[in-house]
């Protein structure tokens, strides 16, 4: 799988309170014991409003990572063509507009979501509430390539997030812990409008959700878009974030049902003529049930 949406906190690097709160550490190492029982191939690391614009967490987690991992940053307002360009160069892929917890200038965001992909090709993502969605369009209007994250979060913004989706957008399936909808039905009619639209991801370590990332979310996808579930867990968001498609190999039923032989001629049809001809007296009335 690859897991569209996780943060890391490392504390070596600088965290600021977000609205008097601050996370607890959760490392690369905390990130792979928690998933140990899944095939991670690869994801996104985000960067949350307790690392501001700063870049050190990040160049440091890709570098840990390795190849099939990605960045997803916050930019200060002043970066550079140069600086955009080496953090795509080390696997950033795209910026995040963080509109629910983090006070922006939207127009700022906007022209340098603009130059970046006009530079380097990334995307926006943006966290925002789903109630607010309808107020971002003339900002969303002018993204050519973006997502949104956990779903949309609430069930008022669901219309108009479907209008992006047939539109276009893509969708995190991230964060049910947070949101406040019918998850399975809200997958399912994101799925419909767009196979290739839900991406999904963890959002581990769940700071501040209802409850954190439960294995069960998984087979909660897979029961909704059942034979797509590649496409969701993993397909889709590598598509999205420019990495190669990942081969599978589909292995072979070790102990295949082999065709049993035959051992003696089969029964071959009688003709007609060929049958035997029964006496009157043979012929056996059925009884008359009353």
């Amino acid at each position: 799988m690859f897991d569209a949406h996780l943060h890391i906190f490392d504390p070596r690097f600088p965290l600021a309170e977000n609205q008097g709160y601050l996370p607890d550490p959760f490392t690369i190492a905390d990130y792979r014991k928690r998933m140990s029982r899944f095939d991670v191939g690869g994801g996104a690391v985000v960067s949350g409003s307790f690392q501001g614009s700063d870049q050190t967490y990040l160049k440091a987690a890709l570098a840990e990572l390795g190849a099939g991992w990605v960045g997803v940053t916050a930019l200060d307002p002043d970066a550079t063509d140069e600086e955009i360009i080496e953090l795509d160069r080390i696997g950033v892929r795209a910026l995040r507009f963080n509109v629910k917890r983090a006070a922006a200038d939207i127009t700022a965001l906007t022209l340098q979501a603009l130059r970046a992909h006009d530079l380097v090709g990334w995307h926006v993502e943006v966290y925002i509430d789903g109630n607010m969605l309808t107020s971002m369009q003339p900002v969303i209007s002018k993204l050519p390539v973006f997502s949104i994250d956990h779903l949309g979060m609430s069930e008022e913004g669901l219309p108009y997030l479907l209008d992006l989706v047939d539109r276009g957008a893509r969708v995190k399936a991230t964060g049910f812990g947070r949101v406040h909808m019918k998850v399975a039905d809200t997958l399912r009619r994101i799925h419909a409008v767009n196979p290739e639209a839900l991406m999904f991801g963890t959002d581990l370590p769940g700071t501040r959700a209802g409850r954190p990332f439960q294995d069960s979310d998984v087979d909660l996808i897979c029961d909704v878009v059942g034979t797509d579930m590649f496409k969701v867990l993993e397909d889709n968001a590598r598509a999205f974030y420019r990495l190669p498609a990942r081969e599978r190999v589909i292995q072979a039923d070790p102990t295949p049902t082999l065709p049993i032989h035959r051992t003696e001629q089969p029964t071959l049809p009688l003709r007609r003529d060929e049958l035997p001809k029964l006496e009157p007296a043979d012929t056996i009335p059925f009884p008359i049930i009353e």
